[in-house]
């Protein structure tokens, strides 16, 4: 890989961290030998398919039953893949957990069930506790997403107002025995965290999740708020419907960044990684990074080191424009306007499962030349980020990176690259 072309080489660096994250690559040496007797294969997230396709690649045909995105569906052999909404859920989502549910609390003590999750489970599973309607749960989530909260608030809340996830599921498969194999898409990769714990026990805290409603002026309907405050339904710690389970964490966002750091440094770069776990409103985290990259290069002689700043986690966006835009393309928008131009900085950011809030671009890349070549285009950067309309000014300057269903997901991935002066 070379420097020659900034945009190619960091482009690399995501397609390097997407890749070591892909189930085919991570999920066999999870696997244990494939047990005795009837083993049932469930799964949900925007990378169940894929982590059922590697399933089977090493067990062979077996029984089961994923929910994975729109669009990323896989051609198992014998599992069977059934596709649904997110970021906000839908009535094929609802569908397919009550079969999985139902499929699930069949199994007797002698059964296996292996559970494949992935970031994205917890729109995918959805099954509303109580007398909560799907619709409630819909306009809520689509109010979460648009308040700027971050995504472990937004989980929280969605794992005290289901009957799935927070352990529920395998609860509800008990006495069989179960092995979750988990993606992380979370900050800390918390295994109650990652697609809101469908198979981890929840003590349960219903109250947090009515003070995140109140801080991100988000107002629940009636029966969510009631359900809530009469303090939910949780799976505690201890219950013994989760003895015989076992959760592992196989791709996480550090793995991810430490290839692309590898990558980076076999290419000549020095690299600093500023966490796996980075949080915060997409606009103001790009400024901060933006005084770091120019401090770096300030620093830089003719002759150093090119230096590479990579960064995981999700940053959210509080949505005040009609644009249309994501996490990953608003950051790299902002961090271009705090960049003003800034002579030997190019960055990329882009998120691994390949869709950027709800478009399918992944991000998009930046450098020097950006703001220049807008202007020529007669295309109003500033305005751009005014309206949160990051995807259709990348899309006008031909800059977003659209690689499809990358059939993984272990959050954002960004790197700003770093030129030393000529």
């Amino acid at each position: 890989m070379t420097l020659d072309a900034p945009s190619v080489f960091l482009r690399g660096l995501f397609d390097t961290a997407v890749d070591v994250a892909d189930p085919m690559n991570c999920v066999p040496d999870a696997l244990p030998e494939r047990p005795a007797g009837r083993v049932v294969v469930i799964g949900a997230g925007k990378a169940s398919a894929r982590m059922a396709e590697a399933v089977e690649a090493a067990w062979g045909p077996q029984d089961g039953f994923v929910i994975t995105r729109y669009g990323y569906a896989r051609p198992t052999q014998q599992i069977e893949i059934v596709e649904a909404a997110h970021p906000v859920p839908d009535a094929a989502g609802a569908k397919a957990t009550k079969h999985l549910s139902r499929l699930v609390s069949e199994l007797g003590e002698d059964d296996f069930v292996l559970a494949l999750i992935s970031g994205g489970g917890s729109a995918l599973l959805v099954q509303p506790a109580a007398d909560i309607t799907l619709d409630e749960k819909q306009a809520l989530t689509q109010d979460l997403l648009a308040s700027g909260a971050p995504i472990g608030d937004i989980n929280g809340i969605r794992k005290e107002l289901s009957a799935v996830k927070g352990g529920r599921l395998a609860a509800t498969a008990y006495p069989a025995r179960m092995l979750t194999l988990m993606i992380s898409d979370v900050p800390g990769d918390d295994p109650s965290d990652i697609a809101s714990g469908p198979t981890v026990a929840h003590a349960g805290d219903a109250q947090r999740a009515l003070d995140c409603l109140k801080h991100w002026k988000v107002t629940p309907s009636d029966r969510i708020r009631a359900y809530l405050e009469a303090g939910g339904d949780p799976v505690a710690p201890g219950d013994v419907r989760l003895s015989r389970v076992e959760n592992v964490v196989v791709a996480a966002p550090s793995q991810s960044l430490a290839a692309a750091r590898d990558q980076a440094e076999a290419a000549g770069c020095s690299v600093r990684i500023l966490g796996d776990a980075l949080e915060g409103e997409a606009r103001d985290a790009a400024a901060e990074q933006a005084t770091l990259a120019m401090q770096v290069r300030d620093a830089l002689k003719p002759g150093d080191q090119p230096v590479v700043l990579l960064s995981g986690g999700e940053f959210t966006v509080t949505r005040n424009g009609d644009g249309v835009g994501g996490p990953n393309a608003e950051f790299s928008l902002a961090l271009a306007l705090a960049l003003n131009g800034a002579a030997g900085i190019h960055a990329i950011a882009c998120d691994t499962d390949g869709v950027d809030g709800a478009a399918e671009v992944a991000g998009a890349i930046i450098g020097p030349d950006t703001l220049a070549r807008a202007a020529a285009k007669g295309v109003d950067a500033t305005d751009a980020l005014r309206r949160n309309d990051s995807h259709t000014f990348f899309a006008k300057m031909g800059d977003q990176v659209v690689p499809g269903p990358t059939l993984t997901n272990v959050n954002d991935f960004r790197a700003i690259l770093v030129l030393p002066p000529a």
